[in-house]
């Protein structure tokens, strides 16, 4: 008698290992990120508005919190705090995308319509709370064109993260 062993894999995970996971979630996380910087840009382009100024703040806070100074005067510092501060963008992003992709190791899905919504508040919150704990920003203050400028782009990262580990799922 020939007996086959199967394995067993939590619901939806299909054997992949959690760095696999984790990995397609860094994956999903930057082409979201993508897809909210390209929908900021458009914004910016179409409504003629400035960009915010609050990433550099917040990396500039952060260096000063942290007692880690960030090096040249001027305009050197200046092209520095401008670097940095999208780089914050991209890791917070990337960083949710890790996140989905841990929770998807797990075998955690959701439908459609939830987990967008579950995503949009997750990348929100990544985005706008550590700098509405530093004192940079107060969502509290926010008009509704603030919150629309804020919400569109954040909601354009959260379909194509949502899309992505969906499409993730089938192969």
């Amino acid at each position: 008698m020939t007996t086959t062993s199967r394995r067993s894999f939590p619901p939806g995970t299909r054997g992949i290992t959690a760095l696999g996971w984790l990995l397609r979630g860094a994956a999903a996380g930057a082409a979201a990120t993508t897809a909210l910087n390209a929908v900021t840009y458009l914004d910016m382009a179409v409504r003629g508005r400035p960009p915010s100024s609050t990433p550099e703040r917040s990396v500039e806070k952060l260096a000063e919190v942290a007692h880690v100074p960030i090096p040249g005067r001027g305009e050197v510092r200046e092209n520095r705090l401008q670097g940095l501060g999208p780089l914050t963008g991209l890791a917070a992003g990337t960083g949710v995308g890790v996140l989905a992709g841990l929770a998807r190791a797990t075998g955690l899905r959701f439908a459609a319509p939830a987990g967008t919504a579950l995503t949009t508040v997750a990348v929100l919150v990544a985005a706008n709370g550590p700098m509405t704990v530093l004192g940079i920003t107060d969502p509290r203050t926010w008009s509704a064109a603030d919150w629309l400028s804020d919400l569109v782009p954040h909601v354009a990262y959260a379909l194509v993260m949502t899309k992505t580990m969906d499409a993730f799922d089938r192969y």
